[in-house]
């Protein structure tokens, strides 16, 4: 049953809008063993972002025919909220402040397509997951210790 239970944890992790930001934090609530409630999302959610960015070509096609499907090329808010980010602070910025704001696939994918380099893209993606795991996981650790010691 716990496999069972890292599995799920594993896969929302890998899913797009929830990732680590929600599935740290709950899987830590649910009482399952913080290392592992990391180690597990942090894979989770670095998988999809590998694949967006060695996919993303393939990618980006299905989605403009998509878009002409739709008749709209207007950017949504959290594109426009990336572009933002990314013309102040860059790659470094739009990754680091991706799972905070616009999620760690959309952060991917709009720094792909304004031209950086997968390799670049893919390591700050590593950097910026691995930090917020940590951020979020132990926020949740001392979170819960301080309201169970209150």
């Amino acid at each position: 049953m716990l496999l069972v239970e890292y599995a799920l944890l594993f896969l929302a992790a890998a899913t797009p809008w929830l990732e680590i930001a929600l599935v740290v934090p709950l899987g830590i609530l649910r009482g399952l063993s913080p290392f592992w409630v990391m180690v597990t999302g942090f894979a989770g959610n670095l998988l999809t972002v590998f694949l967006l960015i060695v996919l993303f070509q393939k990618v980006k096609e299905y989605l403009a025919k998509r878009n002409e499907k739709k008749q709209t090329t207007k950017e949504n808010k959290r594109q426009t909220r990336a572009r933002n980010i990314w013309n102040k602070y860059g790659l470094p910025g739009l990754s680091l402040l991706g799972p905070i704001l616009i999620g760690t696939h959309i952060a991917a994918f709009i720094a792909l397509s304004l031209g950086a380099d997968k390799t670049r893209v893919l390591i700050w993606q590593v950097v910026s997951i691995a930090i917020w795991t940590l951020a979020f996981g132990y926020a949740a650790i001392f979170g819960i210790d301080f309201l169970l010691n209150t």
